[in-house]
């Protein structure tokens, strides 16, 4: 009974430390829980869809330069698309990166608040661990971000003067003419995708830590 009794406290202090996670506006311990689950999700969400939006737009962008001569406007129309998408999911995400950089001294300083009403020593210790621990490595995240900003602005502002040049002028030699800026750009491309990795791994880090339930 006394083991079952240790347990199950351990397991209560593992669940407040991560609802404290990212729970500043929530009011119980199971809002705070879900949230930080919904939050670390949607995160990982977002930077895989704007991974796989960044393949398709560069898809159609490839699609445009090399398309027949005499039909031009569907892949024209195709890459503002997808473009357009692309700057939405890109969006969302540097939001989501500012709001953990932001919110992270209020997520852990309440966690901290509730680590310091424990009488026993043991489970005060135990909460003191488990938040430096994710402390450390939820600030990876919005650290990594600053790499994914500024890869993320470079890249799109290539895309959309590609964009605006084409529409003033969408002819064989409008598109002769800018083939070469649009494969320079797959650069930028390649450098905006490996600022998302170290992010992802954060991410990882941070769910096997939550919800692995492995040491």
């Amino acid at each position: 009974m006394k083991f079952r009794n240790h347990s199950l406290a351990i397991y209560t202090v593992l669940l407040l430390g991560a609802a404290s996670f990212l729970g500043g506006c929530a009011t119980t311990g199971m809002d705070r829980s879900v949230k930080t689950s919904n939050s670390i999700k949607d995160m990982d969400s977002e930077i895989r869809k704007m991974d796989v939006q960044l393949d398709v737009t560069a898809a159609s962008l490839e699609a445009l330069v090399r398309s027949e001569k005499s039909d031009l406007k569907k892949p024209f129309h195709t890459y503002s698309n997808e473009l357009e998408k692309l700057e939405h999911e890109g969006k969302k995400v540097i939001k989501r990166l500012d709001d953990m950089k932001s919110h992270s001294k209020e997520y852990f300083g309440e966690w901290e608040k509730q680590g310091d009403t424990f009488t026993n020593a043991e489970i005060r210790n135990l909460s003191d661990q488990r938040r430096s621990k994710l402390a450390e490595i939820y600030a990876q995240v919005p650290a990594a971000g600053l790499g994914i900003k500024g890869a993320y602005n470079e890249y799109l502002i290539d895309l959309k003067e590609i964009l605006k040049y084409l529409s003033n002028d969408l002819t064989p030699k409008g598109i002769e003419g800018i083939t070469p800026v649009a494969g320079k750009s797959v650069q930028n491309l390649n450098a905006l995708k490996e600022s998302l990795k170290p992010v992802l791994l954060a991410l990882d880090e941070i769910k096997a830590e939550l919800y692995s339930g492995k040491k």
